[in-house]
Order: C-alpha cells, then sequence, then structure tokens
C-alpha cells in the first residue's frame, strides 16, 4: 500500500484495487501538484465540509463515477448534487470493499459555502480510522486537542496519523505533539499548515520534536510504503 501527500490536509491511499483520496482539495491550493482534472480516485473520504476540504470532490466523483464516505449530513447534502455517497456519523464504523472505516471525534466546525455565498451546515466533523491491508491509517481532521485522542491511540494500533498543527483554525504545534504522544502511531506527519499565511509552521522543526513514534514532515508528493 502506498501513502502521500499533496499539502493541506490532502492525503492518497493507493491499494492493489483502490485509490482513495482524503480531504482533496486541490484547486486553490498552491501546494498540491495533483491535477483535479485527471486525478484518479475510486472513493473519496470527507473529514467535513469546510470547502478546504471538500475542494474538488463534486468534479472528481462525477469524472471517476467514485464513492463519497462523509459525515451524515454532508453526505446527504452531496447526495442531493447526484453524487453516489455514503453516510456515516461519528462512532460508527463500516466495512466496505476497499477497507474499514471508522469516524472519530473532531471539535471543530462543518460547514459548505456555495458559490452564491449560501452555507450550508455540513452536520459534525470528524477524523476517520481507515483500516485497508492489515494498516490503519488516521486522519485526525481540523480539530482542537481534546483527551479522547489517547483513547483512540490505545484502541487502535495506528500505523501513520495525520495530525493538523497549523493552529488558528486547529490545534497548534504544542497541542500537536501532545496528541501525537496520545494518538501512538508509528509514523506521525503534519498537515494543515501553510496553505494560507495565518498557518504558517515549520512542519520540519515540529517533527524532529515527536517523541512518540516517528514525526515526519512529508514533501509534496511524497510517497511511502506501509
Amino acid at each position: 500500500m502506498k501513502v502521500s501527500y499533496y499539502g493541506h490536509s490532502v492525503v492518497k491511499v493507493e491499494t492493489e484495487s483502490h485509490k482513495i483520496l482524503i480531504d482533496p482539495f486541490i484547486s486553490g491550493n498552491d501546494a498540491c501538484d495533483l491535477d483535479a482534472n485527471t486525478v484518479e480516485a475510486d472513493v473519496i473520504l470527507l473529514t467535513h465540509a469546510h470547502n478546504d476540504h471538500v475542494g474538488d470532490t463534486f468534479d472528481i466523483t462525477k469524472r471517476n463515477n467514485a464513492l463519497v464516505v462523509a459525515p451524515n449530513e454532508l453526505a446527504v447534502y452531496l447526495g442531493t448534487k447526484g453524487l453516489n455517497t455514503h453516510p456515516m456519523h461519528i462512532g460508527g464504523a463500516h466495512d466496505f470493499e476497499f477497507g474499514r472505516v471508522k469516524f472519530t471525534q473532531a471539535f471543530h466546525g462543518s460547514s459548505y459555502t456555495e458559490e452564491d455565498g449560501t452555507m450550508i451546515y455540513g452536520g459534525m466533523p470528524g477524523g476517520i480510522l481507515l483500516t485497508v491491508e492489515g494498516k490503519t491509517i488516521y486522519h485526525v481532521g481540523d480539530t482542537a486537542l481534546f483527551t479522547d485522542l489517547k483513547m483512540y491511540g490505545e484502541m487502535n494500533e495506528i500505523d501513520i496519523a495525520f495530525v493538523p498543527i497549523g493552529d488558528n483554525f486547529t490545534m497548534g504545534p504544542e497541542d500537536a505533539l501532545i496528541a501525537a504522544d496520545w494518538i501512538n502511531a508509528k509514523i506521525v506527519v503534519p498537515v494543515h499548515y501553510n496553505t494560507f499565511p495565518v498557518i504558517e509552521q515549520d512542519a520540519e522543526a515540529w517533527a524532529s520534536k515527536v517523541k512518540t513514534g516517528e514525526g515526519r514532515a512529508m514533501d509534496i508528493g511524497e510517497q511511502m510504503e506501509l
């Protein structure tokens, strides 16, 4: 299995049979080197409804006939737009053909802003525990620090975790280091930073301070084997 990172919170997981995109914010994401018009995906997983996470879901899904797995209200909204969706909710898990998805808590907001400025409520935000081919990936989503992260780390053997460090909209570097300790993943990758001036951070410096597991600041497009 191959896991790669494309700036902000965009993660791609490639198995022998499926291409999975998480929070595909490509257009408008200057750090991303994917092309929204050509990227392939069988499945899109969404942590919450904000535009910088839903991103190019509409176009990618329609072009690839992909499945979108998202929190209930967001999935229902996307379904009204003609997308093939599977709604889930916090604490719920489901076994799909491509792997097992479980939504965890995240302390954040969740609304989608349409082109005319209308804001659509997107339900509760979440994190995603994705278990594929015997490996578990934890995309923490946009969140503040909260103590249940320790519980998730104790309940799951997490191979790689993607943790926001940008501050202002999510937990900042100091809180993210505590989160990394609690999650107890083998590899911890910082995300949700440097996309906008207000969330600029030194990811390499942060990764060097991770004490539990290996902190790794992935380059854009960098791929690792799990």
